[in-house]
């Protein structure tokens, strides 16, 4: 069973979501970022950075960039696989977690501040 919304409430939730965001300390993720970021939290591990690609329907290149950024905020982390040493895993971090959570929050925040 889901929520039902209409198109503008759906439209009014991201956008006040996303200007949470903006208005945030924490640096803000792109779209793709984020999809990459939820496909890594909401998914069952492992991720590879093939996978990713093969799951976003883009390049690895596409993703070993998003990653990068990721990487560099502590959101997430890279490691070889020592099964296969050509794959990377990519791991979820507590940093990750929590923005993740938050990000949950203030989705569910706007959610209950929509008009009927």
């Amino acid at each position: 069973m889901g929520i039902e919304l209409r198109p503008a409430q759906a439209l009014r939730l991201l956008h006040q979501t996303a200007l949470l965001q903006a208005r945030d300390d924490e640096h803000d993720l792109t779209v793709r970022q984020t999809a990459i970021l939820l496909t890594i939290y909401l998914e069952a591990p492992p991720h590879t950075v093939r996978g990713l690609a093969a799951r976003l329907n883009v390049t690895k290149p596409v993703i070993t960039r998003a990653l990068d950024t990721m990487g560099g905020l502590e959101l997430l982390e890279r490691r070889r696989d020592p099964a296969d040493k050509r794959n990377v895993l990519v791991r979820r971090t507590v940093k990750g977690s929590l923005h993740v959570s938050r990000m949950a929050d203030r989705l569910v925040e706007q959610a209950g501040a929509l008009q009927p």
